[in-house]
C-alpha cells in the first residue's frame, strides 16, 4: 500500500537555492531539495508532496510587501483539504516569522506554531484522512548577514530560541519534533536558505524519522 507525506513549509521546503543578488535565487532539482532526498530514501511505497511557498509564515498576519496569501494558517487548511489521504504531515516555518517587521518574539511565534498543529489535529480533519501523524520541524537558525540582513534585525536569537520551544510544543501534542538547527546551518550569502549538502541530511534525517514512526 502506498502511503504519502505532505511537507508544508517555506522557501526551504520549496528549495530556494542560496544567493548574493536579491531575487536571482533558483531552485533546486525535484531530486536534490529535501523533500525529493525524502521520496528517494522512502522508496516507493510512498508519495511525497511538496508544498514549499517562498514567504510563507507560521502567523495568520498578512506579510507586509508579499501579502496576505503567505498566512501558513490559511494555507494548511487549503493544503490539506487539497491532497489526500495522507499519512504524515511535515510542518517546518519559523523563519519568515522572526522578520522584524512582524515583531514576533519566539514565543509568540510558536505560539502560531500551536494555531497550525491545532488545524492538523482538529478530530474532522484526522477523520478526513483516515488519521495522520504530524511532524514538527524547527528550521535552522538563521544568520543576520547577506542579502536579507534589512530585514533580520533581532531574527538569529529569535530563531536560536525557537528549537527548544518547539520541542516543548511537540511533546505537550505528543507529536514527533526534528531540530533542523542541529543538523545544517544557513548559508552566509542570504542568512536564510541553505545549500545542496545540507538539503540532503535533512532530507535523509526526515525519511529516517518517518520510517521509525
Amino acid at each position: 500500500m502506498t502511503r504519502t507525506l505532505l511537507t508544508f513549509g517555506d522557501s526551504n521546503t520549496h528549495g530556494t537555492m542560496p544567493t548574493p543578488v536579491r531575487g536571482e535565487g533558483g531552485r533546486f532539482g525535484p531530486d536534490a531539495r529535501w523533500p525529493g532526498v525524502t521520496r528517494q530514501a522512502l522508496g516507493q511505497d510512498w508519495t511525497v508532496i511538496e508544498e514549499g511557498l517562498p514567504g510563507r509564515t507560521a502567523t495568520a498576519l498578512p506579510d507586509p510587501t508579499m501579502g496576505p496569501h503567505m498566512n501558513g494558517q490559511l494555507g494548511l487548511h487549503i493544503a490539506l483539504n487539497s491532497h489526500g489521504p495522507i499519512d504524515v504531515l511535515t510542518i517546518m516555518l519559523g523563519t519568515n516569522d522572526c522578520k522584524t517587521a512582524f515583531g514576533l518574539t519566539a514565543e509568540g511565534i510558536t505560539g502560531h506554531l500551536a494555531g497550525l498543529l491545532a488545524i492538523a489535529k482538529e478530530p474532522d480533519m484526522q477523520a478526513q484522512h483516515d488519521g495522520f501523524a504530524i511532524v514538527l520541524i524547527a528550521p535552522p537558525t538563521v544568520r543576520e548577514e547577506g542579502i536579507y540582513l534589512d530585514g533580520l534585525m533581532g531574527a538569529a536569537a529569535k530563531c536560536a530560541a525557537l528549537p527548544a520551544l518547539y520541542a516543548n510544543l511537540a511533546a505537550h501534542n505528543g507529536i514527533s519534533f526534528l531540530d533542523a538547527s542541529a543538523l545544517i546551518d544557513c548559508c552566509a550569502q542570504d542568512g536564510v536558505h541553505f545549500d545542496g549538502a545540507a538539503h540532503k541530511i535533512l532530507g535523509l534525517a526526515v525519511a529516517d524519522l518517518v520510517t521509525a514512526l
